[in-house]
């Protein structure tokens, strides 16, 4: 469902100023970036694989393209190839650009424009995978057995060159219509084993709507919520399957930085399993969380107010550097296994850090001392940054809620009881797509109740409900 703001003069100038987002980058940095552009990465050092034939998929007009995909069939199993940005071919460490992307952190989404972690000219230029171009990548191969389990890792600097760029719902599309590209026609069976084995080790996926704020082209905007298709999933479990080599590589080696998340305590699941009693979800005897969650329809408010509740078990993610002996928690609870950002260092700057403890290990090299005197900075600067990131999309969020909502005060909506306390709750009204405060008495978890919309201003991106 698509909302219009009705407003063709709104920005997010006041998130930007509020959070004092960077608006360009210094001079010394671009300057970096322009010479790393002209300098030449050919595969004279780099293992040639061009004549693969990659494709990408991500959300429509990305040009940022960290991942580039290949699944075949290989006999009973599958080969699947996974080519990433290499960004260690273009920073300098401790260099100008090295410093920025240090403080920056992330790339910050915002509706009106990105705040990248690198500069343009290779985020979206030489250093992305866009389809055509010849690239300097950091090649995964996986050889994978009839049940999805990898038996073979390799991962190593190479050339790729892409042959499309797919959208999610595009791919989605093919897939049904009997039609997917072949370079990724494998990929609904492989996709479906790697969720599998991810069920089977007690992985926790919460089915919760995501939102999304949309332009509509004449400078207003609409709020979205984003179905996440099969191919979301199954895409998603090919960057996990990396991340988990990733860490096994560099726990192998007893040094890297890790995607961390301690065991949620018993505590957790008891009071996880009197929630599921009090919504009416029936938890069978001998059933894991994991089963139990992925079992819902997330069109049953239940089952949504039950996903809020799981939240409980994903408390305390983190970054974990470590150096010379395995950290004491290293594993990642919500993936149950242990889990490493390598995918995404277009994006992140942690992956550019992992990937290049992986390439001196595999390649039997001592990790370079720039590298291990970077290992233990890189959880506070992450933690930094996620902990910016999620204000950022709160706020962008909020904004847009109360300016869809602003001349609609007094008026009754549907919503779902996600989360409730004593006089107030969270709830989740599907249309327009908002998530708000309600208050009022006898607010019961995981149903559907009327409410009022009593406040939405603007000014203070506040949104507030009363039930009827």
């Amino acid at each position: 469902m698509l909302i219009r703001t009705g407003r063709a003069d709104l920005d997010f100038a006041g998130v930007r100023t509020e959070f004092g987002l960077p608006r360009e980058f210094p001079a010394a940095a671009l300057a970096e970036a322009q010479t790393a552009v002209s300098r030449d990465i050919g595969p004279a050092e780099r293992e040639d694989a061009t004549a693969l034939p990659f494709v990408t998929i991500d959300p429509p007009g990305a040009k940022d393209l960290d991942q580039a995909l290949l699944v075949e069939r290989v006999g009973s199993g599958f080969r699947v190839h996974y080519a990433i940005a290499d960004l260690g071919a273009f920073v300098v460490p401790g260099g100008a650009l090295d410093a920025e992307v240090r403080k920056r952190g992330q790339t910050l989404y915002l509706p009106d424009g990105n705040v990248p972690l690198h500069p343009p000219v290779l985020s979206e230029g030489a250093a992305s995978l866009l389809p055509g171009q010849t690239r300097p990548s950091v090649l995964w191969t996986f050889e994978c057995g009839p049940d999805g389990e990898p038996v073979d890792v390799r991962v190593r600097r190479a050339m790729v060159r892409s042959t499309a760029q797919f959208d999610y719902e595009g791919v989605q599309a093919s897939f049904e219509a009997g039609n997917p590209h072949p370079s990724i026609e494998a990929l609904p069976d492989f996709g479906r084993l790697r969720r599998e084995r991810a069920a089977e080790r007690g992985a926790v996926e919460l089915q919760l709507p995501e939102q999304e704020i949309v332009p509509n082209g004449d400078g207003d905007w609409k709020l979205a919520v984003r179905p996440r298709a099969d191919v979301d999933s199954w895409n998603a479990e090919v960057s996990l399957l990396t991340g988990m080599a990733a860490a096994k590589i560099m726990l192998s080696a007893k040094v890297g930085v890790l995607r961390t998340l301690p065991d949620a305590d018993d505590g957790a699941v008891d009071a996880l399993r009197r929630s599921a009693h009090a919504l009416g979800v029936e938890w069978p005897d001998g059933t894991t969380p994991s089963r139990l969650l992925a079992s819902l329809d997330p069109s049953r408010p239940e089952a949504l107010a039950l996903f809020v509740d799981a939240t409980r078990l994903l408390r305390g993610a983190g970054y974990t550097a470590f150096n010379g002996a395995v950290p004491t928690v290293s594993t990642h609870a919500g993936l149950a296994a242990p889990y490493a950002h390598v995918t995404a260092p277009l994006r992140r700057l942690v992956d550019r850090f992992a990937t290049e403890v992986c390439l001196a290990v595999t390649a039997g090299e001592e990790v370079p001392e720039w590298l291990v005197k970077a290992l233990p900075l890189l959880p506070g600067l992450m933690g930094s940054s996620d902990t910016l990131a999620s204000k950022v999309d709160r706020a962008c969020l909020d904004q847009v809620e109360a300016w869809v909502l602003a001349d609609r005060v007094g008026q009754r909506f549907e919503a779902v009881v996600l989360r409730a306390d004593t006089n107030d709750a969270d709830v989740f009204v599907a249309n327009p797509p908002v998530m708000g405060r309600c208050t009022g008495e006898n607010l019961p978890e995981g149903e559907r109740i009327a409410v009022r919309l009593v406040e939405a201003d603007p000014e203070r991106r506040k949104v507030v409900f009363e039930r009827v």
